[in-house]
């Protein structure tokens, strides 16, 4: 039974063609085809395409070259939905972003770290460990107090991590992805990020201890011009120059720290919270009053592309810096490591390095540090 009325079904299939077929013709014959007729019959179809062409004045299947190179040029449009980025259907800015990113910053930063690296290793090697020439005293002296030990140790520690786990984000695809895998990788980032959003705040805590309890002492002195006019005796043995407290490589290196690290702070507040700052706007029409000429109207996004530029730039010179300054302070100096970790140092080391300051203790005692005790 079902193969008869398949087979009935087939039987009547031309018929039906056929049908539809006169019938079409039968339309056609009355004038529905005709272009005059079909003003009169239907006058909303007065603006049907012809040649291509798409009702409303829209381009349909034609190109205009000026509205395109407008898109490519990043105009916008206009959107019924809360975030307007949308309006911009192509940010010609975010492919140089890309470039630099995974161009020249990555590349250069990389031989930079790598470049320090290799000047520390050569100077070790010619220069050798810098010792206490007069020998160590059995004496100490109270240089730094536990407050501010506590702000160095603050900055110090939190900055390794951020270095970490930045280099991560810019290098670990490439480096420690294959070696882990894409699993382990994923969550490493993951940890990464929480932590390099939120730890910001115990940098930013520690910038601010080292800067109320230093600052009084990396002012610059005269004696900074003839320490650095002999090269702070690191490179020739037998070299004392005079310095307080704080040498002029000191200071340099706490003004990179402060400066740089107060960068890193607003330029990661404005990636934490996007589109809400104007850091770099705003920086270029301050100076623009001394006839810089620079751009200051900036979108939304591309503020947030130079603010990751900037920070991924200069958390790549400070770490460098801070390489060199973590080499002078352990393997480079002997003695010199215990001014952070304990407070104190020999007097024989503190006399060679910072013989200013020791005589202004030996006067005032309680001004800025203890009077010299018998090692523990």
């Amino acid at each position: 039974m079902i193969m008869q009325r398949r087979g009935s079904l087939r039987t009547r299939r031309p018929f039906a063609f056929l049908a539809s077929l006169v019938l079409a013709l039968l339309i056609g014959a009355t004038g529905f085809g005709g272009t005059a007729q079909a003003q009169e019959v239907a006058p909303e179809l007065r603006g049907a395409p012809t040649g291509g062409a798409v009702p409303g004045g829209t381009l349909g299947t034609t190109s205009d070259s000026e509205f395109w190179r407008a898109i490519r040029r990043g105009e916008s449009g206009t959107v019924s939905i809360p975030d307007k980025n949308a309006a911009q259907l192509i940010q010609s800015e975010g492919e140089n972003w890309r470039a630099i990113r995974n161009g020249p910053m990555s590349v250069y930063g990389a031989w930079l770290m790598l470049g320090m690296i290799i000047v520390l290793a050569l100077f070790f090697l010619l220069r050798g460990r810098i010792k206490i020439e007069s020998g160590w005293s059995g004496m100490t002296v109270t240089r730094f107090t536990m407050v501010e030990r506590f702000g160095h140790w603050l900055v110090a520690v939190s900055f390794v991590l951020h270095a970490l786990t930045g280099l991560n984000m810019l290098y670990g695809r490439y480096t420690l992805k294959p070696l882990i895998g894409p699993d382990a990788f994923s969550l490493l980032m993951n940890a990464g990020k929480w932590y390099h959003n939120y730890g910001a705040f115990a940098f930013i805590a520690g910038l601010v201890i080292v800067f109320v309890c230093w600052i009084v002492h990396n002012l610059p002195s005269r004696y900074d011009v003839v320490w650095l006019a002999k090269g702070g005796g690191l490179f020739t043995a037998h070299t004392h120059p005079p310095a307080r407290k704080f040498n002029a490589g000191q200071k340099i290196i706490f003004w990179v720290v402060i400066l740089g690290g107060v960068s890193l702070s607003l330029s990661g507040l404005a990636l934490m919270f996007p589109f809400q700052f104007t850091f770099f706007g705003d920086t270029f029409s301050a100076l623009n009053v001394f006839g810089l000429g620079l751009p200051a109207d900036f979108t939304p996004l591309q503020e947030q592309q130079l603010n990751q530029l900037w920070h991924g730039v200069v958390s790549l010179a400070m770490i460098a810096a801070i390489l060199a300054h973590i080499y002078i302070g352990t393997l480079g100096m002997e003695g010199a490591i215990g001014a952070m970790w304990s407070g104190e140092v020999d007097l024989n080391w503190a006399r060679e390095h910072h013989s200013v300051w020791v005589e202004e203790m030996d006067k005032e005692p309680a001004k800025g540090g203890a009077a010299a005790q018998p090692a523990e």
